[in-house]
């Protein structure tokens, strides 16, 4: 078996790559991995995924978040500045030699440094990939450093294995950098360029300056006394300050509630809307995109600012402007909902599930996030060899889903009661909608 972090393109790349671009179009049209190429290595498919969870659009563009002086700034008091001669010696010259660039992120994915050939960064920049943006899965989809932060893994990305189509003209192997201490990953090591980067010494060379920026760190400690070391942890520039534990419930009932250290808040339900559009959006949003997701007709913005103020009035800091975003992470049933069904866990992901997402919410924004997770999960129902766990969804959610109820029907073993009470439900429906046997 070959070794499933590395590119398999065989003997001729182009085609391979119009291979998978096939498989990739396919996924994104069904959503579903089954059948769409025997040769996807589960890696891409995972991550294809968890892209798709994530939200990433084939239109989406990586964000720059940090630049001029706030960039310099924060990559001077990064842990990572105290190897990038290294990372430049094993890497950058190689990628400065030929079409390649280096980039090396934080832990977030945020592309600190992109160094190499002036015609490859000129190209790259049409993408996004600069330094400053944001390349982890959830804001650019499949691609090599953000897969190895998301795996902790070195890993190699082929062209049209990447999520986003803007990016599959490019190859990229990336490798994870550790604190030698804690252990903690303080960000990733790239190279990117053609398909000549699909090769077996583009992995070991971002895996081997990996290794030697954290002997580099480790040597850096050892002329410190214990009491007196560095802290290598990166800066929490763009790590809110720890705050109180905050939980929004939104699954099952009309209204939300916020649960912070303890106590327990009973939101109106556009206040839910609200906070369930912010926890997918962590980036943030714009007032007129907070009004497209809201309501279905032009409102008036105005509309959006008062009920914003009013939500201000409920959770305090924990609401931030230009753009409305959170200003810490929270915790959410349907997010955590929707991780259990990431990772496979369907058991875990039913018994959390006590009904849809703000069922009696018309915002378009909350509709389809309600709509997404209602398939995601029957989906999961449908391919679920479990008949207790199918049964459960069938009496929970889906008494009147056929497909669902022929599902148990063919799962349950012979002579038990799920399967008996599946074909009894399935004559009365067929029935009832007029089907023949």
């Amino acid at each position: 078996m070959g070794n499933a972090w590395l590119a398999d393109v065989g003997a001729d790349p182009q085609r391979r790559a119009r291979e998978i671009a096939a498989a990739h179009e396919r996924f994104l049209s069904t959503q579903a991995l089954a059948g769409i190429d025997p040769g996807l290595r589960d890696v891409v498919a995972r991550s294809w995924q968890r892209s798709s969870a994530a939200r990433v659009g084939q239109d989406a563009s990586p964000p720059v978040l940090l630049a001029d002086d706030d960039l310099s700034a924060y990559r001077a008091a990064h842990p990572l500045s105290r190897v990038i001669g290294v990372l430049r010696q094993l890497v950058g010259d190689t990628a400065d030699d030929g079409d390649y660039l280096m980039a090396v992120s934080d832990a977030a994915g945020q592309l600190l440094w992109v160094e190499g050939h002036r015609v490859a960064r000129a190209r790259a920049e049409r993408m996004n990939f600069v330094e400053g943006a944001r390349w982890d899965e959830p804001h650019a989809g499949t691609n090599a450093p953000g897969t190895a932060l998301a795996l902790d893994h070195e890993v190699q990305i082929f062209a049209t294995e990447h999520y986003l189509s803007s990016v599959q003209a490019w190859t990229c192997s990336a490798a994870p950098i550790h604190d030698p201490v804690s252990g903690q990953v303080l960000g990733v090591i790239d190279i990117t360029g053609g398909h000549g980067v699909a090769n077996p010494l583009s992995l070991a060379l971002v895996r081997s300056a990996a290794r030697a920026s954290e002997a580099e760190l480790a040597r850096q400690l050892s002329r410190h006394p214990a009491g007196s070391r560095p802290v290598l942890e990166p800066p929490g520039l763009w790590t809110p300050a720890a705050g109180p534990s905050v939980r929004l419930s939104a699954l099952g009932g009309n209204d939300g509630t916020l649960h912070v250290d303890g106590r327990t808040i009973r939101l109106q339900r556009r206040h839910t809307e609200i906070l369930i559009m912010l926890v997918l959006h962590p980036d943030g949003l714009t007032g007129e995109q907070l009004l497209s997701a809201l309501y279905d007709d032009q409102a008036n913005p105005a509309t959006v600012r008062v009920e914003l103020n009013r939500l201000r009035h409920v959770v305090g800091d924990l609401l931030a402007s230009r753009p409305y975003r959170l200003r810490t992470s929270i915790d959410a049933d349907f997010a955590d909902v929707a991780a259990a069904l990431h990772g496979d866990h369907l058991a875990r992901a039913l018994a959390g599930y006590p009904g849809p997402l703000l069922p009696t919410s018309e915002a378009p924004g909350v509709a389809r996030q309600r709509q997404w997770l209602h398939t995601q999960l029957r989906s999961a129902v449908l391919a679920s060899f479990d008949a207790g766990l199918v049964r459960t969804w069938a009496d929970r959610s889906g008494f009147d889903d056929l497909e669902v109820w022929e599902r148990l029907a063919a799962v349950a073993p012979h002579r038990s009661a799920h399967r008996g009470v599946a074909n009894a439900r399935v004559r009365q429906l067929r029935a009832e909608y007029g089907l023949s046997r």
